[in-house]
């Protein structure tokens, strides 16, 4: 656990213990109350936050591009629709194809569709974007155009996506996921940019490898990143 969260109501309270025992008032909340469908229409009553971290490193923890293992909890990030599956690999159509012709058992916006659909689904790595893939049934691995095989749809194995992820464009594959966001993703009030110095990527010039990224508050999904041997 890192950090602790709680709310006050202001028409009733005034968060006096809270902060009596250092807690941090981070201001009003928009007010909108969770119903069965989401959210309500109208925002009546907004709240006082109130914060509380219980590890000193905890705002460093959580100001991470990629949130450390032990402490990622819920469900994943999105549930792709029936829609997104189909038209998800049409984005990757104009990306070239890096292998050679001989031996390739699936299209290539196949491997990328899955693999891009694994990731928004809160998947990290090869091997959990494999399993993800394995676990798609039959009408999924259908909307994703997955090859026939004996009469059932294939998907694309652990070593097939990492050799299309190692050597696919990355600028083509980074072009392709933003015309995907503009499509499909939520709008954002504002965006949050920061660096990350990736400490075991040296470039051919010794120099450590810097990644610069833009990400949206309300939707928390990666509007672009751009990658430089400089520090920014």
């Amino acid at each position: 656990m890192l950090l602790l969260e709680t709310f006050v109501d202001p028409a009733r309270f005034h968060g006096t213990v809270y902060r009596a025992a250092n807690w941090t008032c981070l201001g009003l909340t928009q007010g909108f109350r969770r119903t069965r469908d989401g959210y309500s229409a109208d925002a009546p009553s907004p709240k006082l936050a109130f914060i509380l971290p219980v590890q000193r490193d905890a705002r460093a923890q959580l100001s991470r591009s990629i949130l450390d293992p032990i402490y990622r909890t819920g469900a994943p990030r999105i549930m792709l629709t029936a829609q997104q599956m189909r038209t998800l690999p049409e984005f990757f159509n104009d990306i070239p194809d890096p292998r050679r012709a001989e031996g390739r058992r699936h299209r290539l916006p196949v491997v990328l569709g899955i693999a891009a659909g694994a990731t928004l689904c809160g998947m990290r790595g090869y091997k959990a974007i494999a399993e993800w893939a394995k676990d798609l049934k039959p009408k999924a691995r259908e909307r994703f155009g997955c090859r026939r095989e004996n009469k059932q749809c294939i998907v694309p194995s652990e070593s097939i996506i990492r050799d299309v992820l190692i050597r696919v464009d990355p600028v083509k594959l980074d072009l392709a996921l933003q015309q995907w966001n503009m499509a499909f993703a939520k709008e954002d009030k504002s965006l949050a940019i920061d660096g990350k110095t990736m400490c075991n990527a040296i470039d051919e010039a010794g120099q450590q490898t810097h990644i610069m990224s833009v990400v949206g508050h309300d939707t928390a999904v990666c509007v672009t990143q751009k990658k430089s041997a400089l520090c920014p």
